[in-house]
Formats: structure tokens, C-alpha cells, sequence
């Protein structure tokens, strides 16, 4: 089927191997008020109950710098995720800040996973800041993450995706296969009309 497909190709080659042995639905049933922002992460995000800070440094540590940088702390909070559009950019600045001064010892403006580790072990902990999980994937790894394994399963058929969730899924997909027809027919035309200035158009 063709949705198995495109999640087989596009989203599961994707993921780090120690992702992939998740442990399952009931991770977030694990969490308590008390659970700090970067477990619930972990669990939310990845569904992953055994925390471990190493792995959650090199899971985003997005450039396999083994440090993280401003904009790598912006993806891990899931700052530039469509959700958070209508949150302050004073506020996402605010995130990063705040995170830099309590793991960035040497104030170079990054936090190498050495600092994040002694961070750790010494008690300090991400900040929760009050804007959610931290949405980091792309859209075939949130929709598999946050919809189709809450509510579908492996035995699920084509004709039973029928939530809102599932209907915006396949209409972007749609859009994006337009779009790329559309660019194939462009590419195959000698001349491209539209990218012409009016004034040299000849009819």
C-alpha cells in the first residue's frame, strides 16, 4: 500500500537505531509532574522511557559536531516548528539564553557534550519553558509519532485513515506531488515561458 510504503522509505530510514528500539505506547504513562522537560522529551517526542543523557545529546546534536549550537537548541525545543509561529522570537531567544548559561561553561556559545554531561551529573537540568514537548521532526515522523501510532497500528488499511489528522497527512502529500509534476513538466520544456520578462516575450 502506498502510505506503508512512503513511511517504510521516508521516515524509518531516518531514525537513529537506538530510536527505533522505542519502547512503545506506553512510555508517556511513565511520566509524573516531576518529570523534567528533557525525559518527557524523550518519551513524548521519541517514545523512549529509559533516559539516558548521552543518547539525548547525540540525538540533537543535529551536525554530529558533538556540540550544540544556538540554532541546534532552537530545533531541539521545536522553535521553528509550525506550532510555535505565534510565539515571540524575543521569547525563542529567551529559550536559547537561558539554556546556554546554565550548560555553557566556557561562555563560547555552545555547549559541548562534555559540559552537557558534567551538566547532568551535577543536577542541572533542561528548562520547561511552558511551549511544549520540542516538535523537531519532519512532517512524516510527527504525523507516525503524535497520530498513527496512538490510533493506527500495522493491521491498519488504507480506507480506515479517515481522522482530520490522517486527511491533512495525505493532502499535503498530494500538494507535494502536484508541485512536482509540475516542476517535471517545466524541466522538460526547452524554454521556461514564465521565467521570461514581459517585455521580451514575443506572441
Amino acid at each position: 500500500m502506498y502510505f506503508f510504503h512512503l513511511l517504510s522509505i521516508t521516515v524509518l530510514p531516518n531514525l537513529p537505531s537506538f530510536l527505533l528500539a522505542h519502547s512503545g505506547h506506553n512510555d508517556q504513562a511513565l511520566l509524573s509532574e516531576e518529570t523534567d522537560w528533557a525525559t518527557r522529551h524523550m518519551a513524548e517526542e521519541h517514545h523512549i522511557s529509559n533516559f539516558d543523557p548521552g543518547a539525548f545529546f547525540t540525538l540533537h546534536d543535529f551536525d554530529s559536531s558533538l556540540s550544540w549550537t544556538a540554532d541546534e537548541i532552537r530545533r531541539m525545543y521545536g522553535l521553528d516548528d509550525e506550532s510555535m509561529k505565534g510565539v515571540d522570537e524575543s521569547k525563542k531567544a529567551e529559550v536559547v539564553r537561558k539554556t546556554l548559561e546554565v550548560f555553557d561553561r566556557d561562555v563560547d556559545g555552545v555547549i559541548e557534550k562534555e559540559e552537557w554531561m558534567n551538566g547532568w551529573r551535577g543536577g542541572k537540568r533542561l528548562e520547561d519553558f511552558g511551549l511544549g514537548p520540542g516538535h523537531h521532526g519532519d512532517d512524516e515522523y510527527e504525523y507516525e509519532i503524535h497520530h498513527f501510532e496512538k490510533f493506527h497500528d500495522e493491521n491498519t488499511k488504507e480506507e480506515d485513515l479517515t481522522h482530520p489528522e490522517d486527511i491533512e497527512h495525505f493532502r499535503k502529500h498530494e500538494e507535494m506531488e502536484a508541485a512536482a509534476e509540475h516542476q517535471e513538466e517545466l524541466d522538460r520544456m526547452p524554454i521556461v515561458e514564465q521565467n521570461i520578462p514581459q517585455k521580451f516575450r514575443r506572441y
